[in-house]
């Protein structure tokens, strides 16, 4: 297949282009920022919102993947929320222009969303059918809610594309687990080696995860089947509250001593690492309903192996 995949430079589009150029697929990127990009992979540029050449690659190509937006590692300033907003909603909605202007439109675009949308939660998981989305919540902090404005706002431009010849899927991604430098991991590990990877403000918070591996062929399934479409959650079966998530990470590189924070404390680290203590802080406990429906085996679905898969995966690299 030709795959277009604006903002394609990212933690998750650098899994997703080395696992469709592995496959033989034709990968064009579109980015903001010329980068050297793996063997096989072509690069256009865009601002994320206007026209251009790029939309000359959609025209005929096989599926798009759309994953641009501004990184959510970050402090939650006003500044850095507004932009997280606009460059998920322009970017979405100049996708949809470029799809909805094609002559021979891609038969499927998927469209990066976030397992934020949900509530925070300690309580019965979310799945797509019975999930409670989030916003309303009277214990969480104002910001939390924008968050999740957000979120919905990405989806509600991918819904008001009109294309009626093209198949559009909400990928709500839980935290994508890969061995690469700079991604979610790495900050977890980076803070297991510090000792400092304990519980946060008690460690009952959910964390939903996936392993990268299951995350691409996840991605696969969905260009597929072309009877997917809507939203479809991208997380382990196995999410796990903060407290095990570390421990069980502290494990897998070696037994490190893990002293616990308290809410003050994380937020004092959030704000060292550049990072935002909702990160850390919210409940997100999702599981993936339609993916189990659709016959998905996850070859990582429990959180104690996966973090020895990764684990290992970082000291090989």
């Amino acid at each position: 297949m030709k795959i277009v995949v604006p903002g394609g430079t990212g933690q998750v589009g650098a899994l997703l282009r080395r696992s469709f150029a592995a496959q033989g697929h034709e990968v064009v990127v579109v980015s903001r920022t010329p980068q050297v990009l793996e063997r096989g992979v072509r690069q256009v540029s865009w601002d994320g919102r206007s026209p251009g050449a790029w939309h000359d690659e959609v025209d005929g190509a096989d599926a798009v993947v759309n994953l641009a937006g501004r990184s959510v590692s970050c402090r939650y300033t006003d500044r850095n929320l507004r932009q997280m907003m606009d460059s998920r909603v322009a970017s979405t909605r100049a996708v949809g222009e470029a799809v909805a202007a094609a002559r021979r439109p891609p038969a499927v675009w998927l469209q990066m969303s976030t397992a934020t949308i949900y509530a925070d939660t300690r309580g019965p998981a979310h799945d797509e059918a019975s999930g409670v989305i989030g916003g309303e919540e009277p214990h969480v902090p104002l910001y939390w809610e924008y968050s999740v404005r957000i979120a919905r706002r990405w989806e509600e431009a991918l819904a008001d594309a009109r294309t009626p010849g093209t198949r559009k899927v909400a990928l709500r991604s839980a935290m994508v687990m890969t061995p690469d430098r700079g991604g979610v991991l790495d900050y977890l590990l980076r803070m297991a080696r510090l000792g400092v990877g304990g519980p946060v403000a008690g460690g009952g918070q959910y964390v939903s995860w996936i392993h990268g591996a299951d995350f691409a062929r996840a991605v696969d399934l969905l260009l597929s089947r072309d009877d997917l479409e809507g939203p479809v959650n991208l997380a382990a079966p196995g999410p796990v509250p903060q407290r095990e998530l570390m421990r069980d990470l502290r494990r897998a590189w070696g037994r490190r001593p893990g002293m616990p924070a308290t809410r003050w404390m994380a937020g004092l680290g959030a704000w060292a690492l550049r990072t935002d203590p909702e990160l850390l802080l919210k409940s997100r406990r999702v599981v993936p309903g339609r993916l189990l429906e659709a016959g998905f085996q996850f070859d990582h679905p429990e959180w104690a192996g996966a973090a020895a898969d990764l684990a290992e995966a970082v000291r090989r690299r």
